[in-house]
Parts: structure tokens; sequence; C-alpha cells
């Protein structure tokens, strides 16, 4: 057990929007290792076909099951939203996504029953959300939007507070949320942390934003905590991390992303090799 407990923790995104998770990680288990893979080569996955996705998701998952980790988060929607849960399940190592957590604190945090979320077309279209939240309350009022932008838009840099153009494009957005009177905004991306303050402008104050990175974080040190899997030895946790394009820009994004976490050794690596059941034999 003690050997189990000193491996690290597995971290994937369709790009580098998941280190908004691996911040929260390690200001919650800062004992913690964390390998991060962001499949930079291939983002954005919320436009691709269903069957696209989950083959590179469980391309990127038989990466990090190399790097012999305790457990996977997928800290991607799109991701958390199309996998098999037979796959999940069959992992040798305890697994999440960012849907269940996100939808519990929404439904908790809900006054008036009205929720919106927004998210990649393919975690919209998948209704993933809605199943999970309607699975917690009868009696909620969904809206949900797909905002295609917001990835590519954060991905190049265009998320300062001032930002005209992603303003514009988030006006846009979410004017289907602010005639259906949400008060409980579910972000159902990991990258949009990141443009939170620009939402929360168009939104207004009494909108609650749910942040999906920071709630699957919790779930993730709830889950290790349950499974006696966290590290008591007091180590100092590092971070890894891998991408499967440039690593020349990572410097510069992942500051942005992991704030005052940022920093660390970052190697490109392809993925493409890996088996597209990502060697889980079902």
């Amino acid at each position: 057990m003690t050997a189990m407990r000193e491996r690290p923790i597995g971290v994937f995104d369709s790009g580098l929007g998941g280190l908004t998770a691996v911040r929260e990680l390690r200001r919650l288990l800062p004992h913690e290792d964390i390998v991060y893979f962001g499949d930079t080569g291939r983002v954005p996955y919320g436009t691709r076909g269903v069957d696209t996705i989950i083959r590179y998701a469980k391309q990127d998952i038989a990466f990090l099951l190399e790097q012999k980790v305790k457990f996977v988060m997928a800290a991607c929607g799109t991701v958390s939203s199309t996998l098999p849960a037979e796959f999940s399940a069959a992992l040798p190592v305890g697994f999440t996504g960012v849907v269940q957590c996100t939808a519990q604190a929404a439904a908790a945090a809900t006054k008036t029953g009205r929720i919106g979320i927004i998210g990649t077309p393919a975690t919209i279209a998948s209704r993933s959300y809605e199943a999970a939240l309607r699975a917690l309350r009868s009696d909620v009022q969904i809206t949900a939007q797909s905002c295609p932008l917001f990835v590519p838009l954060v991905e190049n840099g265009y998320f300062n507070a001032d930002n005209e153009v992603t303003r514009l494009v988030a006006e846009d957005y979410l004017k289907p949320l602010q005639k259906a009177e949400v008060d409980t905004l579910i972000l159902g991306c990991t990258h949009y942390p990141l443009i939170a303050p620009i939402l929360a402008k168009v939104m207004g104050r009494q909108v609650a934003l749910i942040d999906s990175g920071r709630e699957t974080a919790l779930c993730t040190a709830a889950l290790l905590r349950e499974a006696d899997l966290l590290r008591n030895d007091g180590h100092i946790g590092t971070a890894q991390y891998f991408v499967s394009d440039s690593t020349e820009s990572f410097a510069t994004l992942s500051g942005w992303f992991l704030g005052e976490y940022a920093g660390g050794d970052v190697t490109r690596i392809s993925v493409d090799h890996y088996p597209a059941d990502g060697g889980i034999s079902q």
C-alpha cells in the first residue's frame, strides 16, 4: 500500500484547460505528485465525432497508466461526457471525470432550480450534465448552450477580463441563459475558469458559477482519502507535464492556467501509437 500511495495522480485534457484542475489539486494536496498530459496536438476534442473522442481519450489514459499513476482524472468535459462508463470501471486504478462532481455542486448551489450549462458541442450534445442533474433533482429547469469558440479563444490567450472579442462572443452565447433566468451556471469545460470574470460580468452577480476543475479536484481528493491512497510521509509534491505539440508556448500558457503553481518540466510526446482500446481488454 505504501508503494501505491507514492505513485502520482494522472490528469489529462484535450489541451491545457485541465491545468486549472491541476492548480486546485496542488492547492488541496500539496504532498502529491502529478503527471499531466495535454493533447495539444489534437485540441479541441469538443468538435470531433464521438468515436474519435473516445479513441483519443483511451490513448491518453494508456499513456498515464504507463506512468504508473494511482488515479486518473479526466479534466475534460468532453471526455467525461462521452467515455463509456464500462471502460473507466475496468481501469486498474480509480477514475473520475468532471460531470458527476460538477453536477452535484450545481444541484447544491441553485436556489431556484434553474441551472445553465455551457460546454463544447460534444459535451452539450451528450446531455450528460442534464442526466446527472435530473438524477439529483427532479425539479431542475436546465438550459444548455454549446460554446465552440471558447476553447480556441482561451488556448490563444483571449481571456483577459477586458478582452472585447471574448466578451462579444460570450454575450452572444449566453443570451439563452439570461432569458431563462438561471441562477447557477456550470462551466462545463476546464478551460472556462480563465474567462470566468467575463462570464460573471455578462451573467451578473446573482448567478453562481460552478468551476468544473475545482469541483473535480475536490472529488479526487475525497476519493483518494476514502481509498487510503493519500501520501502521509511529508513529501513535497511535484508536477510533470507532457504535451503532444510544441513545448515552446507551454511556459506562457501554463503560467496563465497554473498561477502560483507554474513551473516544472514539460516534454513533448506522441500518443498516436498507443492502442485505441487504452490497453484495457473489454
